[in-house]
């Protein structure tokens, strides 16, 4: 059985140069994210949800941690 924790969180990571329209799901102590490319969704899992955003991230190499900068501390607490 699958539990759902909380509702799909759904975020726009900015950066100088672009910004990025992320999703986020914790289910059962777990999160998964999924983010926009021009090549179709990237998708990443993780202990935590900063974790699963990385791995969701790698397409945007060399912006990744500004994007991450962008992220409003009160979404994924």
């Amino acid at each position: 059985m699958i539990g759902y924790t909380f509702a799909m969180i759904q975020l726009r990571l900015t950066c100088s140069s672009s910004w990025v329209d992320v999703r986020l799901r914790e289910i059962n102590g777990r999160w998964i994210a999924s983010a926009d490319t021009p090549d179709g969704p990237s998708v990443g899992l993780g202990k935590g949800a900063v974790e699963a955003l990385e791995h969701a991230l790698e397409p945007f190499d060399g912006i990744v941690d500004e994007l991450l900068e962008s992220l409003p501390g009160a979404a994924i607490t």
